[in-house]
């Protein structure tokens, strides 16, 4: 089967791998389309979570072998240990990834464990069906922030993942929602998604503000223009430092809060949420193409603001 395979720092190839092999407890998943994560591309170009050789690729779906369509949950936790007992499933300390410890959806074919298979929803398109995933990180980000509802909210970057924190702050009924990027064209897709405020850098105050950035310029930023009792919520993984006043955070009593990916009942939430939103800036492409749109990421390219591939 053809691949797309993390080789190396900075390298992306497609290539033809052997057929998967399907282990006591796995499914043979036949890819429909997977979505590239900004993780990933910060991961290809600093290896150390990912170890090449790795076909990459949590944000997928496709028809399991049995005929079943379906969306892939990527968090696998041991079910045994007392975090998983308490429902948190997404820190468990055994936990695994599909596309980061065992093979992902960059791919024609996967063996994933029949534990991960989510029923696709019916009439949710392939490519819309890749959103879950991603969209399933902000409803998780806005749970712990204790939700946006009649809040002033921030969302620090407008990349797939701060686009998605946009749209669940709007479904959640956020009194307004602000962001923030570089790019002028990202602007203009958050601003027609339902963004009250559009720009460069915050301004002002809010209950609430995302980043989903991870620099160490975000993170300041998010402590910086918390009002006092506010809520910051870390999503992004640009880099490690954190860069913020820890003064300002207890003189105004802020918090801080990291955020790694979900639940599986957020998991199915996002599946319901992004049925009725509106999508159209995902850009589906060949696999075939993979390598190419991949690297153009990778290397600082805002376009697509989000690309699926197709095997």
């Amino acid at each position: 089967m053809q691949a797309l395979v993390f080789t190396g720092p900075g390298a992306m190839e497609l290539l033809d791998m052997p057929e998967p092999d399907v282990a006591d407890g796995d499914v043979l998943v036949h890819v429909r389309a997977a979505g590239i994560c900004g993780s990933e591309l910060h991961g290809a170009r600093h290896p150390g979570f990912r170890v090449p050789p790795l076909i990459m690729g949590h944000e997928f779906a496709g028809v399991s072998d049995e005929g079943q369509p379906v969306i892939i949950n990527p968090i696998l936790s041991c079910g045994e240990c007392d975090l998983c007992a308490r429902g948190l499933r997404q820190v468990c300390r055994h936990r695994a990834i599909v596309g980061v410890h065992r093979a992902g959806g960059f791919a024609e074919r996967v063996a994933v464990p029949r534990s991960a298979l989510v029923p696709l929803p019916d009439g949710l398109a392939w490519d819309a069906a890749t959103a879950v995933e991603p969209a399933a990180n902000a409803v998780h980000a806005w749970r712990l922030a204790g939700g946006a509802r009649d809040k002033r909210v921030a969302v620090l970057g407008c990349g797939g993942i701060g686009l998605f924190c946009l749209l669940v702050a709007l479904a959640d009924g956020a009194a307004r929602v602000d962001v923030t990027d570089l790019d002028a064209g990202r602007l203009d897709t958050a601003r027609r998604l339902g963004a009250s405020a559009a720009g460069p850098a915050p301004e002002g105050e809010y209950d609430v503000i995302i980043d989903a950035v991870g620099s160490a310029a975000t993170r300041a930023q998010s402590v910086a223009h918390q009002r006092p009792g506010g809520t910051a919520v870390w999503l992004g993984l640009a880099e490690p430092p954190a860069g913020f006043d820890a003064q300002d955070l207890v003189r105004g009593e802020k918090r801080v809060l990291g955020s790694f990916a979900y639940s599986g009942e957020e998991f199915r939430r996002a599946a319901g949420l992004v049925q009725g939103w509106d999508l159209s800036w995902i850009s589906p492409y060949p696999l075939a193409e993979g390598a190419e749109v991949f690297t153009g990421l990778m290397n600082g390219g805002h376009y697509p603001v989000k690309a699926t591939l197709r095997p």
